[in-house]
């Protein structure tokens, strides 16, 4: 089936897709999203460990291989909202030494834009969905407009950690998180639960369904469920000229002017190496031969402790009370490089995911049972995120398996530097020594490497030999097909990329809409 022509085809309703479908249609265009998962609605989210989990990727088969591999079922999202539906609402900034990684230290990739460049759109999405936190509290933060909303509450393990660090001589400030404190534009206050990570049916998380991707509806965008994209098709040119998609098995062509591809930061490079053609060989948007490099994984280290206290681990969100962050050199840690946030004191259920249960796995039966009674009146945990600099052997690829479509899967290559390896090794041990400087009784923290955001795989630069797209996510090669997400970023952070990623999507959308009559020709 072929479909009428539109002004854009946005691939992918989640943070990104949203944002540019929202600002497309307010200035007048004609968008058509095409979301490959089902269509979401709060009614539809239940507080539930197990439901939660359809949220997650539920998209073909992703082979994760490489020395560290990179999952990414669990920081990926599937259906209207995306990974911004389940995700736990921390919206840190990124400091203005992540933008700036190559030029301050010597090593890694710029971006082609600065912190000062990206200001007044972290101001202007802060101020539309609002932000709990304390910016002056927050001491590695950039300059910019304060929280509209005080911080999160901070109960007893929140409480029990910040006694910690401060012995420690670090200071924490409260988690920025995209929660309500207090009631804000209609959306009410959080009751403290910790269910974000089945979704948030009230609002006061502020996900897609209630922020760009209702406003993208009331202008007119329209959306369609259970539509997987599989490649960009172009013209003799090499010209997008829109995509192809399958819908319950039918095969279907959606026209459009200019194409945007938010599916992910594995689903864009997918959809780009398929989309071969005689005027792209390699794959589209690929004469740089960088479709795929320079993927990105945070690794994720846990601390847990027990404490005589009562800790009421059970109150908040899930993704904390407290942050405490560190840029990419410290003398504490010579042998290492990378930047890291902690967030302490996220709320736990007694399994599943980050629950209690899961933080000794080697316990079974009685054993656990008798330690479930007692750490879920006295736990308390921290989580953190580091994250280095950017390989370019670190990549998305496409696999020999091939989908019922007959179309090439996705492959993940990935492996941690040696640095980055010392700062796992650096936080496992300040974990400890923040839970023992807390009066923990007993402590612990997690093993292994678990991966948590990422980010990279169509960089974003100033020359087309060195990067896939501009700093609006326009493809150097083919003018009318813009790239979204945090496929772009040419850098991590070692902190939650969604924030960021709204923040570039509306100085992209913006810029398009500006520049239309250009861009669309």
């Amino acid at each position: 089936m072929k479909h009428a022509a539109v002004d854009a085809v946005i691939v992918g309703a989640g943070a990104a897709g949203s944002v540019y479908a929202a600002e497309l249609a307010r200035a007048g265009k004609r968008v058509t999203v095409l979301e490959a998962g089902p269509a979401w609605t709060l009614d539809d989210l239940v507080s539930s460990q197990i439901w939660a989990r359809r949220l997650k990727w539920r998209g073909a088969p992703v082979a994760a291989t490489g020395e560290h591999p990179a999952g990414n079922n669990f920081v990926t999202g599937s259906g209207f909202g995306g990974a911004a539906l389940h995700h736990y609402g921390t919206w840190p900034r990124f400091s203005p030494e992540n933008f700036e990684v190559r030029r301050r230290f010597g090593r890694g990739l710029d971006w082609p834009i600065s912190y000062d460049d990206l200001r007044p759109w972290y101001d202007r999405i802060q101020a539309e969905m609002g932000i709990s936190g304390d910016a002056r509290a927050e001491i590695w933060r950039g300059p910019g407009d304060p929280y509209p909303m005080p911080g999160v509450p901070r109960f007893g393990q929140g409480e029990a950690l910040a006694r910690g660090f401060a012995r420690l001589g670090k200071p924490v400030a409260p988690l920025p998180v995209i929660v309500n404190s207090v009631p804000y534009r209609g959306r009410p206050a959080c009751q403290w639960d910790g269910w974000c990570d089945a979704g948030c049916p009230t609002g006061a998380l502020a996900n897609p369904l209630v922020t760009w991707l209702k406003a993208a509806r009331e202008a007119g965008a329209e959306f369609r469920a259970d539509c997987e994209v599989k490649r960009v098709m172009t013209d003799q040119r090499g010209r997008a000229t829109g995509v192809e998609y399958f819908h319950q098995g039918d095969r279907h062509e959606q026209p459009a002017d200019v194409v945007i591809l938010a599916a992910s930061t594995i689903g864009n490079p997918r959809i780009l190496l398929n989309s071969v053609s005689a005027a792209h060989p390699a794959g589209l948007a690929n004469s740089s031969g960088l479709v795929g490099r320079y993927l990105m994984a945070e690794f994720i280290v846990q601390g847990f402790g027990l404490f005589s206290e009562q800790t009421q681990p059970w109150l908040g969100i899930s993704a904390g009370q407290l942050t405490y962050r560190e840029g990419y050199v410290s003398a504490t840690r010579p042998a290492a490089f990378g930047g890291y946030q902690w967030q302490l004191a996220p709320s736990m259920k007694p399994n599943d995911l980050l629950g209690i249960a899961l933080s000794k796995p080697q316990l079974f039966g009685a054993e656990l049972q008798r330690f479930l009674e007692t750490a879920s009146q006295h736990m308390g945990m921290m989580i953190g995120f580091g994250s280095g600099v950017p390989g370019r052997d670190n990549r998305v690829e496409l696999d020999e398996r091939r989908d019922r479509e007959g179309y090439r899967l996705a492959r993940t290559v990935h492996r941690y530097s040696p640095e980055l390896l010392a700062l796992w090794k650096h936080m496992q041990d300040e974990a400890r020594a923040v839970f023992s400087a807390a009066g923990a009784r007993e402590y612990w923290t997690s093993s292994g490497m678990p991966t948590g955001h990422i980010v990279g795989g169509t960089i974003m630069g100033a020359e087309a030999r060195d990067s896939v797209c501009d700093s609006f996510g326009r493809t150097h090669d083919v003018r009318n097909l813009y790239l979204a997400g945090a496929g772009l970023f040419p850098c991590s952070a070692g902190v939650s990329p969604t924030f960021t990623i709204h923040a570039v999507s509306l100085r992209s959308a913006t810029q398009l809409v500006a520049r239309w009559n250009d861009d669309a020709r």
